[in-house]
């Protein structure tokens, strides 16, 4: 079960309405709406509000698979004048080997999971896509389209002696995550996210 599904159950068990929460926290319905939908997170601060407002833990929130720790960093960048996006890309990953100089930092394939319908419509389009050469990275026609979706970000995995993070760039800011569990597979999943490591470090 993802973050939005647990947080939607229990809300309702706790018998608040979306208006009432966002209310209680000092936020918008919109804003509980995109949680409750996986379009957002909230951050640590109100996470723990949610957890305590519904008399959940804030561990049962968030494990869904997920490896990462709590803490999160980021760091605003501003990248909104560049254009191109093949420049766009070497700055980000500048901006990532210069913030993990004494890291290995990998190029990842970012795809978000599947919905159920989503999943149905992805087998109907693999009877079409069943004859056509290989598409490297990823696994699915609806997998390339969902990648196109996310094209402002930029996913990267830094892996130290010690610490690996995992790190997402758009043009705004460099989002830091510390991961809790040591990635070796190429492919892997964090979260709502199907990742797979490039095969050399940038």
């Amino acid at each position: 079960m993802t973050f939005g599904a647990k947080l939607k159950e229990a809300r309702q068990k706790a018998g608040f309405s979306q208006e009432e929460l966002a209310e209680r926290m000092s936020v918008s319905r919109s804003a509980v709406a995109k949680w409750e939908t996986d379009k957002g997170m909230p951050d640590i601060d109100n996470l723990k509000a949610i957890a305590k407002l519904l008399d959940v833990s804030v561990d049962y929130l968030l494990d869904d698979g997920t490896s990462l720790d709590l803490s999160v960093v980021r760091e605003p960048i501003d990248l909104k004048g560049e254009t191109g996006l093949i420049k766009k890309a070497k700055l980000k990953d500048s901006l990532v080997k210069e913030r993990f100089t004494d890291y290995e930092v990998y190029g990842l394939t970012a795809v978000k999971k599947l919905s159920k319908q989503e999943k149905l419509r992805d087998e109907a389009l693999s009877l079409f896509t069943a004859f056509l050469p290989d598409v490297g990275s990823f696994d699915s026609g609806t997998d390339i389209v969902k990648a196109f979706e996310n094209i402002n970000n930029t996913f990267y995995l830094a892996d130290g002696n010690k610490k690996q993070f995992f790190i997402i760039v758009n043009d705004e800011y460099m989002e830091i995550h510390q991961v809790a569990q040591r990635i070796t597979d190429k492919k892997f999943e964090i979260g709502d996210w199907k990742l797979t490591k490039s095969r050399k470090a940038l």
